[in-house]
This record gives structure tokens, sequence and C-alpha cells, in this order.
């Protein structure tokens, strides 16, 4: 595997990693993790108390977020309540930071971030996309143009916008990432930040329910809790993705499988469980760039190991843009978060609750 520093620091933080430097390194990193939790919760009390202010939008606002870093399948889960708003024919906008708060587009009118390139893709316009770090100016603008209704992207640490309901997200295969706060733990905030939560929604859930799992939510927020499963909706051909291979074939062949993301270990597994043949399996660090000469090395890899063709993340086809292969066909995944009615419900009634209490 391709192990990075940030993939590195993630074990570390995980508690994957072991030994006795890794647990040394724990211990230093540990004496810190008071001191951020303690800012953390001053943070927060200053806008509960309303010392820093939380702007409004005047309109619904629906935030995805995590109480961990790394991915959790936020994108997923944005994408669906986006679409959804769409079919219900709602004038709807996604307001989201991008990579490292990236502008929209770079000079030659490509998206800067992978994600943003991902949700312009799967939209083709029918949601609006308002994109940086100032996400209430942002939506002022989207606003001024008649959309009402916004999706949050990673919005649960971002307090100074208002939101009338708050999705949080826990990845079952790493709920709590160590149960520290950063920089001992990848944490965002402490446990009990799960409070301000409306729905709370587990994915990567080999079996529902995941009782140990809920009972550690349960100790802050009686608020409902939902599963979403990862569909594969097809399998596309790079680079344009107009072909679709079918699931007769793709059974039959040999990948080696890639990605660049949050979570790689959640991809390889997904793979697995919906029947793909992965002769081997290479990680990178998230949002990595990928360039002609690690394409040549994966086609090299994959030949040798016996694999047909490669096969990565829809996301991580935006970052192959540099990259060009020439021996091997290359495939992504195209997935989609599978969702009961009654999630539906409860979003729909948290926001119209979030609305009222905003007008009153």
């Amino acid at each position: 595997m391709n192990w990075s520093f940030e993939q590195r620091i993630g074990d570390l933080m995980s508690r994957r990693s072991v030994g006795a430097g890794a647990s040394m390194l724990r211990g230093l990193l540990g004496a810190a993790e008071p001191f951020y939790a303690s800012a953390t919760r001053i943070r927060n009390a200053l806008f509960d108390a309303g010392i820093r202010p939380a702007y409004s939008l005047g309109r619904s606002v629906i935030s995805v977020g995590n109480l961990t870093t790394g991915g959790t399948g936020k994108t997923p889960m944005v994408l669906a309540i986006a679409e959804r708003l769409a079919a219900e024919g709602k004038q709807a906008a996604i307001l989201t930071r991008g990579y490292r708060g990236m502008a929209d587009a770079g000079s030659g009118g490509i998206p800067q971030s992978d994600e943003v390139a991902l949700l312009r893709e799967r939209l083709a316009g029918k949601v609006q996309l308002g994109v940086g770090a100032e996400r209430y100016k942002s939506g002022m603008v989207l606003a001024r143009h008649g959309i009402d209704w916004f999706v949050l992207d990673d919005g649960f640490q971002h307090l100074k916008l208002s939101r009338d309901t708050d999705i949080v997200l826990v990845d079952a295969s790493d709920p709590f990432g160590g149960g520290m706060v950063l920089p001992a733990g990848r944490l965002r905030e402490p446990l009990g930040a799960l409070r301000r939560a409306d729905i709370v929604v587990i994915t990567r859930s080999v079996q529902a329910p995941s009782p140990a799992i809920e009972a550690i939510i349960r100790r802050h927020t009686e608020n409902p809790i939902f599963y979403a499963s990862t569909r594969l909706e097809c399998v596309l051909r790079l680079p344009k993705l107009d072909v679709a291979l079918p699931k007769q074939d793709w059974k039959k062949g040999r990948f080696l499988a890639f990605c660049g993301i949050g979570n790689p270990s959640a991809f390889f597994e997904d793979l697995r469980n919906w029947g793909f043949q992965v002769a081997q399996q290479r990680s990178f660090a998230d949002h990595h760039a990928y360039t002609t000469g690690e394409a040549v090395e994966l086609e090299i890899a994959a030949s040798s190991g016996g694999a047909d063709a490669l096969l990565c993340t829809e996301k991580d086809v935006w970052n192959l843009r540099n990259a060009r292969f020439t021996a091997l066909p290359v495939y992504c995944c195209r997935i989609c978060f599978d969702l009961p009615d009654s999630f539906w419900s409860a979003v729909a009634d948290s926001a119209r609750r979030g609305k009222a209490s905003e007008a009153r």
C-alpha cells in the first residue's frame, strides 16, 4: 500500500497502529487532547449563549456532518437529500466548503474539488452549488436567485450558519475515532456534541441494528437513529463514464482496486461484499491527485497480479485527470445510499420544527 503520513496518523488516532512506538506517540498526543477538547467546548458554549452569532439564511437548511475526521459517507448522503428535494420540486442548493475551501473552479473552468466535481456530474443542474469557505455569503447569493432549501455539506461544526436540521453520520467501522478528541483521536469534538443532532445515521454497518454503537449514542441523545446501506448503482468506464460494465462481466473480471478517500478499507470491503474479485488493492491519501507515473505503476502491478482491469471510486475519477492509463481499462463504482421511508419523514418533521422555532 502507498501509506501516506496522513494515513499513518489516522491509524494511530484510531488505535489501529500497535507497538511501543505507537503507544508512546499516542501518549504524547493524549497530553494535548484535553486542551483541544476544552477549546471546542468553549467555542460551542459561545455559540449556545449567542456571544458568537449564528447567521440565518431565512430559508430551510439541512446540515449533514459527522463527529470524526475522515470519511463517513457525507457525499452520498448529501446527494441523496439533494436529489430528494429536487424530485419534490423544491428549489435546492448545496453549500460546500470544497476541498480546503478552494474556489469552485480553476482558470480552465474545471472544479478544483473532487467532491464538487462529483456533485456537479451527478446532479446535472437539478440542484445548484455554492462553493467556498464563506457558506453564509454563498447561501445569500443563491437565496436571492430563488433557492429556498439548502443542504449544508460537512456542517455539524460550522456553527456560524443556522440550520433547521442536523443530521450526523456515524461510520460503524470506526464509529468514534478511537474515543478521543484530536490530536489524540479522530473526534472533532467530544461525544456530548451529539446532543445537537436531530437525526443520527449509522453508515457501513455490516448488520443493523448495532446495539453497542446505539448504546453509546443513546447516552447523549434520544433523537431517532437510522441506518444507511451502500448500494452499487453501476460500474462505469473511464474517462467519459458513459459505458456501464454489465454485471455478468464485472463478476467474471479480476481487478486491482485503488482509491484515495477518507476510509479506503470500507471501499475494499464493499467491493468484496458486492462480489468483485479483487486481485490486489492500493490506497492513497484522501483527495490524492494521481500522476501518469502512478498510473503506469498501477497498471504494472495489476498485470503482475493477474488483474485484467483497474477499479476505483467515483470520487477518484476527478483526481485522475492528469494521469494516463494505456495498458488496461479503468472503471469506477457509482454508489448511492438506501434509506428507509421513516428517515425521510423524520427529516421533513425536523425541518418543519426547526423552521417553526426560528419563526418564534
